[in-house]
C-alpha cells in the first residue's frame, strides 16, 4: 500500500468534496467458481482500494462527513480461520498503515446505517455494478436492488471521478511498474511466436511472465488470429503462416494499477506487403494521435483526427475513395474502425466505468455522438494533466460488418466495396498504447515495446 498520508489526503479531499451526510463503501466479497471453499482469485474494489488500501475481502467503510469519522467495518478471524489461513493481523492492526483508528465489527454497519436514516441523514453510496453489492445496499438502506443505481449519489460520483482521474506521482510510478512487467511479457511472446503454435501457448506465457514477477493480469488476455473480432478471449486457434496475432494485454501492479498494450505481429515473422500497408496506416494514426494529446484538448477531436489520418491512408491503398474529410463526417471510415480511440486507465484498465461511461468520459463539453462508430467512445471529454489514457487505433476487416453495409450500398461513394472484399480474411490490426497528459503535453509511459515495422520483424522472427 502507499503511505499513510496519501489515503488520509484522499479521505479528506473527499469529505471536503461532499460537505455532509455519510459516504458508504461497499469492500467486494469473495465470489466462488463452483462451490463456496473454492472463490475465484479475490480483487478488491477500485474505490475502496483508492481510499482505504485494504486489499481482502468482507471489509465495509463509513465516512461521517458532519462528525468526522472514519469507521472500517469487518470481522476478526476466528479459530476455524486461523487453522486454514494462519495467523492474521487484527482489522484495527490492518487498519493503521492507512490512517484509520476506529474499527468495528461487521454486525454494526446496519445499526449505524439504520441510525442515520432514522435521523434523516443523507447516506451517499456509488452505483453497485456487482449484484450482491446491490442486495447489500437493500439490506442496509432499505432500497430496493434493482433501483440502487437509481439512488446512487451524483455529488458522489462527481467527486470521485474528478479525484481519481487525475493520477499522483505515486500512481504513475504503479502504472509504469505495471508497464514493465508488460514489456516483458511482450517481449517473450514476440520471441516465441510462430507458425503452429496454439494462441493459448503464448497468452500461457505472457500471463505466466506477469504471475512471476508478483503480478496477474489487469484484464483477461486477447492473443488470436482472429483480430477483427475485438474482445476475442479464444485462445485455441493454431498459428499459420500469413496470419497476424494481435495481442491485447496488460499486467496489474500488486497495489492494483493497470497496464493496456496492443501489439500486431506477423506469425511467420515478415509482414507480406499488403498487410505492411495496412500496419503502416495504424502506427501513423497512432503517432498523429499521440502528439495532438494536451492539456484542454476534447479527447474527440483527437479521435476524429485519428479518423481523418486513417481514411487518407485508407485512400492511398484504394480501399475508401473521395474526400478523407467528408468520408469521416459521414462515417465511412467506421467500417474499419468501429471503436473510439481510447479510454482512461488507472486502477481499473477502464478507470472508473463502474460508476458509468458518461459520467467518466463525457462532460459538459461534449455529448454521445448517435452515429456509428463515433457513438462508441469511452473517452470524448476535454483532457486534463494527470490523466493516464489510451490510445489504440486500429483497422479491421469484419466479414459481417462488410457484408451488411455492401448489401445496403452504404456509403458507396466513398467505400470502395470490390476492393474491400479482396480482405475479408485480413483479419485485423491494433496498436495501443497508454499516455500521461502533462501540463504541457503528453508521455508516453513505460519502456518501449517494439512497434515500427523493422522493430517487430527482427524480435518476432526467433533464430531456428
Amino acid at each position: 500500500m502507499f503511505r499513510k498520508a496519501v489515503y488520509v489526503a484522499r479521505r479528506k479531499c473527499l469529505k471536503k468534496q461532499i460537505g455532509s451526510g455519510l459516504i458508504l463503501f461497499l469492500g467486494n466479497e469473495e465470489s466462488a467458481m463452483n462451490y463456496p471453499a473454492n472463490p475465484y482469485p479475490f480483487r478488491q474494489d477500485s474505490h475502496f482500494l483508492y481510499f482505504f488500501g485494504l486489499n481482502s475481502p468482507g471489509l465495509a467503510a463509513l465516512i461521517d462527513v458532519d462528525e468526522n469519522r472514519e469507521i472500517v467495518f469487518g470481522n476478526d478471524l476466528d479459530l476455524d480461520d486461523i487453522i486454514w489461513m494462519g495467523p492474521q493481523p487484527t482489522l484495527a492492526e490492518r487498519c493503521r498503515p492507512v490512517g484509520i483508528t476506529e474499527t468495528m465489527p461487521m454486525e454494526k454497519l446496519a445499526e449505524y446505517c439504520r441510525t442515520a436514516l432514522a435521523s434523516k441523514r443523507l447516506v451517499h453510496f456509488l452505483p453497485p455494478y456487482r449484484p450482491d453489492r446491490a442486495f447489500r445496499l437493500q439490506q442496509l438502506l432499505g432500497i430496493h436492488h434493482s433501483a440502487t443505481k437509481e439512488y446512487a449519489s451524483e455529488s458522489l460520483i462527481r467527486a470521485v471521478v474528478a479525484q481519481r482521474a487525475r493520477k499522483s506521482a505515486e500512481e504513475i510510478e504503479q502504472i509504469e511498474a505495471a508497464l514493465d512487467v508488460t514489456a516483458l511479457m511482450y517481449q517473450q511472446a514476440m520471441a516465441m511466436a510462430r507458425p503452429g503454435l496454439l494462441e493459448m501457448e503464448i497468452a500461457g506465457t505472457m500471463e505466466g511472465v506477469a504471475l512471476s514477477r508478483g503480478c496477474r493480469l489487469a484484464f483477461p488476455a486477447i492473443v488470436t488470429v482472429n483480430g477483427q473480432t475485438l474482445h476475442n478471449h479464444f485462445h485455441g486457434n493454431r498459428m499459420r503462416a500469413g496470419h497476424l496475432l494481435l495481442m491485447d494485454c496488460g499486467c496489474e501492479s500488486p497495489l492494483g494499477y493497470a497496464a493496456d498494450i496492443t501489439r500486431t505481429i506477423p506469425v511467420s515473422g515478415k509482414f507480406s506487403d499488403r498487410q505492411r500497408d495496412i500496419y503502416e496506416i495504424v502506427l501513423r494514426v497512432q503517432r498523429e494521435a499521440i502528439q495532438a494529446i494536451k492539456p484542454g484538448v476534447r479527447y474527440r477531436d483527437v479521435h476524429l483526427l485519428a479518423s481523418r489520418v486513417m481514411a487518407e491512408g485508407l485512400r492511398q491503398v484504394n480501399l475508401l475513395k473521395g474526400d478523407p474529410a467528408e468520408a469521416v463526417s459521414q462515417g465511412a471510415h467506421a467500417l474499419f474502425f468501429p471503436h473510439g480511440l481510447g479510454h482512461l486507465m488507472g486502477l481499473d484498465v477502464h478507470d472508473l466505468e463502474d460508476v458509468g461511461e458518461n459520467w467518466v468520459g463525457y462532460d459538459g463539453t461534449v455529448a454521445r455522438s448517435q452515429q456509428f462508430g463515433l457513438a462508441a467512445l469511452r473517452l470524448a471529454r476535454k483532457l486534463q494533466p494527470g490523466f493516464v489514457l489510451t490510445v489504440e487505433p486500429g483497422i479491421y476487416f469484419i466479414p459481417a460488418l462488410i457484408d451488411q453495409w455492401r448489401g445496403q450500398n452504404k456509403l458507396k461513394q466513398f467505400i470502395n466495396y470490390p476492393e474491400v472484399e479482396k480482405y475479408l480474411d485480413f483479419g485485423g490490426i491494433r496498436i495501443e498504447d497508454d499516455v500521461l497528459v502533462s501540463d504541457r503535453g503528453r508521455r508516453v509511459l513505460g519502456r518501449p515495446i517494439a512497434k515500427d515495422v523493422n522493430a517487430i520483424e527482427k524480435q518476432s522472427r526467433p533464430a531456428r
